[in-house]
């Protein structure tokens, strides 16, 4: 982007754009607080336990400082990358969050609009809001990951893995620290889950497989039935045989933070490793995505792509994430803030913002490519 499209492209945000919109995630934070009854907001900010997992995730970019290089000509400047031979415009994702239609009536069909235009892919959660294909009807040609939930009955994953490769979508996303529910203080101090409530079933109601499982189908046996199969202690990495057989397309596992299960992962054949600890929303007082990043990075040594979730709000965020061994990362709570409080235009503002600080980071750094971030830019604090 050159220096003065740049300068441009500033004063209209100025201008327009940041008088009525937030700019700052903390800012899109207090708005959708503002917004939101309790129980969903808490659902979207909270962590669990006593959410030292949750304020980890961010401190952890706080110990880590960027070293600017000059005279090093960054006219030329791209963040485009390539993931599973796909060419991305950015090495930004927006993470798997389900029940969206918590935060804004048209959940993920609003979230898909916005992502298309931003040319940043989206990963459709089990749990959403809407069924996977019309959220694939809306996104057309615009690459999406599907995020599956490993349901007790195989046959029920089987068959949302197939779905999803006939709707089009280019990767699928095992999360896989998701055995068992996260203790989270908040839920239970408002009584709130969106799950019981329906908001996360779009999927379920419309699989052939779950609702043949059933003698009728109706909203609170389709809610009993994810009840029943959605948390699944007995799964281990046997199933990704399985799960292979299923489909022809990359599989990610989301939920790894000690590099000895990354280098199962490798083992085991998986396409992809997601460092994540579910945004804090698991088990409380482990270790953050960033600080778990560097010993996965050197384990996988660049046999598969590495992503990282959980703690990123700024662009300098990406650039520390990247520098630290991801080849991408993902976003949660800012874009839903942003959807809680526009809607798509909350969406694609948060990502504009964070695109945006993301060039003007790789520019300061003396950064032409994502390929030059490396641990070379980056200080211990």
């Amino acid at each position: 982007m050159a220096e003065t499209n740049k300068e441009s492209l500033l004063f209209t945000r100025v201008n327009k754009d940041t008088q009525s919109l937030p700019v700052s995630v903390e800012d899109w934070e207090r708005q959708a607080r503002e917004i939101l009854p309790d129980g969903p907001f808490d659902y979207i900010a909270g962590g669990s336990g006593a959410e030292e997992t949750l304020a980890s995730n961010r401190t952890a970019f706080s110990k880590w400082a960027i070293v600017p290089r000059m005279m090093r000509d960054v006219t030329n400047r791209t963040m485009g990358i390539t993931l599973f031979n796909q060419s991305l415009r950015t090495p930004i994702m927006l993470a798997p969050v389900g029940m969206q239609a918590i935060a804004h009536p048209e959940g993920e069909l609003a979230t898909a609009r916005a992502a298309k235009e931003a040319g940043v892919p989206l990963v459709v959660s089990t749990v959403s809001a809407h069924p996977m294909e019309r959220i694939a009807e809306v996104m057309g040609d615009a690459p999406r990951w599907f995020q599956l939930y490993w349901s007790n009955d195989r046959e029920v994953s089987a068959s949302m893995v197939k779905r999803a490769e006939a709707a089009g979508y280019s990767a699928i996303v095992l999360t896989v620290d998701t055995i068992m529910l996260g203790w989270k203080r908040r839920d239970f101090r408002n009584g709130y889950s969106p799950l019981r409530e329906g908001k996360g079933m779009a999927n379920y109601i419309t699989d052939p497989v779950l609702c043949s499982r059933l003698t009728e189908v109706t909203a609170e046996n389709v809610v009993e039935e994810i009840l029943k199969n959605i948390y699944h202690p007995a799964l281990n990495w046997n199933d990704i045989a399985f799960l292979r057989e299923q489909t022809s397309l990359p599989i990610l596992v989301k939920g790894i933070l000690h590099p000895d299960d990354a280098r199962l992962a490798v083992e085991y054949g998986v396409d992809g490793i997601i460092v994540s600890n579910h945004g804090g929303r698991q088990m409380d007082g482990a270790i953050s995505t960033l600080e778990a990043l560097p010993a996965i990075a050197k384990v996988v040594a660049g046999k598969i792509p590495v992503l990282l979730d959980s703690g990123v709000r700024t662009g300098a965020d990406v650039v520390k994430a990247i520098a630290l061994g991801a080849n991408a990362v993902m976003i949660g709570r800012p874009f839903l803030f942003g959807l809680a409080v526009a809607g798509e235009k909350g969406v694609a503002s948060v990502l504009d913002t964070l695109i945006h600080e993301l060039d003007v980071a790789m520019a300061l750094s003396g950064s032409n490519s994502v390929a030059d971030l490396n641990e070379s830019i980056l200080v211990r604090v």
